[in-house]
This record gives structure tokens, sequence and C-alpha cells, in this order.
């Protein structure tokens, strides 16, 4: 277990969504972006998904996490705040890195939206061939 007054930093990203995570030793509470997690993340899988990380390495009462999230939608936030989390986790305890890496918790999501190009309906629909 880590010392009681060290904080621990992880930053997360996933798409547009970038979450700046603080693990603070304490009781097990969630604050993001100054509300409760179920507040901000009415729906339940995007709950699982962000909590995903700390339940694999089985600490979820022993830290309080308070996070900053900005950019992108409600999924992807999720996504950068269990990046963030598992990030934080290893700085708090090096031994976790092993399996947090093989759960897949530590490399970020590279995905990114496909920009749209001048010409095309979309990043690659073209506007459909009329012979007439």
């Amino acid at each position: 277990m880590a010392d009681e007054k060290a904080v621990y930093w992880g930053t997360g990203k996933r798409k547009t969504s970038v979450a700046r995570v603080r693990l603070v030793p304490g009781a097990g509470t969630y604050t993001v972006n100054g509300r409760s997690l179920a507040e901000y993340f009415p729906r339940q899988s995007d709950q699982l998904l962000a909590l995903s990380s700390i339940v694999h390495a089985g600490l979820g009462e022993h830290y309080d996490i308070i996070a900053r999230l900005h950019g992108g939608g409600v999924t992807g936030q999720a996504g950068a705040l269990r990046h963030g989390v598992a990030r934080a986790l290893c700085e708090a305890d090096p031994a976790l890195r092993t399996s947090l890496r093989a759960a897949g918790f530590i490399t970020r999501d590279a995905r990114e939206v496909e920009r749209k190009k001048a010409g095309l309906k979309g990043a690659r629909r073209r506007p459909q061939f009329s012979k007439r």
C-alpha cells in the first residue's frame, strides 16, 4: 500500500478526450469534474469502462479518484478516464504494470476519426457517379 499523503497523477487519452486523473489514498470515492461518477456517466456501460482498470487491479476501495475531463463525447471520456487511472496506478505501484499492460489498459487506443476531405461526402464516401 502507498504512503497516506502520496498523490499519483495519470493522463489518459481516447479519441479527442483527455482525462487528468489524481489518485489519492482514501475510501474509494470517485469525483469527475466536480460530480460523482454515476452523475457524470449515467450509462452503466460507461461507468464500468471508466472503472475497469482499478477494478482489475483490485484497488477500488483503497484510492479516491479525482478527474478532470474535457473534449470528445461521453464514451471517449470514459475510455480516457480508464487510461488515466491505469497510468496513475502504474505510478503508485510499478508492480501492477505487467498485469495492466496484459489486460490492455496501458496502451492508448490511437484510433481517431478520419477528417472529411474536400469534394467528398464524408472521409471516404464519394458523390454518386452520374453518367448523364
